[in-house]
């Protein structure tokens, strides 16, 4: 299914798209450890939760058409934050990969009351599982929904048109990692305690979405013919016993219901489409810049205009592979398999760009600055994020993550 953005009336509908992010990163001391106090916000507060572990914020925004007003109210929710964690001293950290971590005892599992008990054992499970060491990665969510407008001007089922753009997401996100992976260093606590080597901080432009990041045991194959053959692909590996529930998929898109998510309400239907493989970005306070923002917004309506095609077990587990490798920091001698053809990361990122830029520039001219910017990225090495945390941060990771903690403490939004 491939939508026709000739109509006017369709692209108008663009500027009601919604879009909501949230943020996951650690709560620290001015030393650098990992705080040991309680959460200090309540599981009632709806845009400031906790995460796997107590130390661990999310950062819930609201849905917004307009990307300045929700950089804003992230802004606004880590003022809020502040306020409440200068009573203990406390900072945020900036980085996807954690600073200076002694062992699993210092990753206490998120405490949640009776009512929300289960929370707290399926933390438990997970912990038993994957280790405490993964879960205290942190990245960035990005929601997205079609606007109804756009959704009746395509002439398109809302839930098959989000089913053909998951697939889509997942055969080209690598192009997601490439551009926004951020998280290249590790602290020397960390890699002793686990199967990382020092070598490992010269191989990662993003750990998390790498293949030494979180990930499941195996990689899931899912069925994109209809929503009921989606959740019950889904299904079989919880029947299988390979996952407790589907909150288990630990799979770069999910598509999401309205309101609780589960398999159950997704049954309804569709309410909007997540995007996991975000590192947060250390040069912007709230963990994501406005220029990526609204190009993950282009490069959903480009993907969109795509003509759809099978998307075999073979296809799903390449794409899988495609994005562990996009994670490399080499992107000129890691090759993809993009259609077949072996291409180097830097090769393909930039074949892939041309296109959408032709679409963009053609049918959504508001969206040049966020194309520019990204195309920075590929005409200027210093301008890759994983390049940049490298050149600013690389000396001293954990004193430089600090300087920036209390540059972001002051109010400071970005440092780009």
């Amino acid at each position: 299914m491939a939508i026709h953005f000739d109509n006017i009336l369709l692209r108008q509908a663009v500027s009601l798209d919604e879009i909501g992010i949230e943020k996951e990163c650690l709560r620290v001391t001015r030393e650098g450890r990992l705080v040991q106090t309680k959460h200090p916000f309540p599981e009632t507060d709806s845009h400031i939760d906790r995460d796997f572990c107590e130390n661990q914020i999310e950062f819930i925004s609201g849905i917004y058409t307009d990307t300045d007003e929700l950089i804003a109210h992230l802004n606004e929710l880590h003022d809020k934050a502040y306020q409440k964690l200068r009573e203990n001293d406390e900072l945020l950290w900036s980085f996807s990969n954690p600073p200076f971590v002694s062992g699993e005892d210092e990753i206490p599992i998120a405490k949640f009351g009776e009512e929300n008990k289960s929370r707290e054992l399926y933390r438990n499970y997970l912990a038993d599982k994957y280790g405490k060491m993964k879960m205290v990665f942190s990245g960035i969510h990005y929601n997205f929904s079609f606007s109804e407008e756009f959704i009746m001007q395509s002439g398109a089922d809302k839930d098959k048109l989000y089913l053909d753009l998951a697939q889509k997401l997942v055969k080209y996100g690598w192009l997601i990692v490439y551009l926004t992976a951020a998280s290249p260093l590790l602290d020397k606590s960390y890699i002793q305690h686990t199967a990382l080597s020092e070598t490992d901080n010269y191989r990662y432009s993003s750990v998390r979405c790498s293949q030494a990041g979180y990930w499941n045991d195996f990689i899931p194959v899912l069925s994109y013919k209809s929503l009921g053959e989606y959740i019950d692909s889904i299904k079989s590996y919880i029947d299988t016993g390979l996952l407790k529930s589907s909150a288990e998929l630990y799979y770069p898109i999910r598509l999401k219901p309205k309101g609780k998510n589960s398999l159950e309400a997704l049954g309804n239907g569709v309410n909007h489409i997540e995007l996991r493989m975000l590192d947060l970005n250390p040069f912007s306070r709230v963990g994501i810049l406005k220029e990526d923002i609204d190009f993950i917004h282009l490069f959903i309506l480009w993907l969109s205009s795509l003509e759809s095609s099978d998307f075999t077990e073979r296809e799903q587990i390449n794409a899988v592979k495609n994005i562990k490798k996009a994670a490399l920091y080499d992107d000129s001698s890691v090759f993809l398999n993009i259609d077949g053809k072996q291409l180097p990361t830097a090769e393909a990122a930039r074949m892939i760009m041309q296109k959408v830029c032709e679409f963009g520039y053609r049918y959504f001219p508001k969206f040049s600055e966020a194309l520019d910017f990204q195309f920075s990225k590929l005409n200027n090495g210093s301008r890759r994020y994983a390049n940049a945390v490298r050149n600013n941060f690389g000396r001293d990771y954990l004193l430089a993550g600090l300087k920036l903690a209390e540059i972001y403490e002051k109010g400071v939004e970005k440092i780009v």
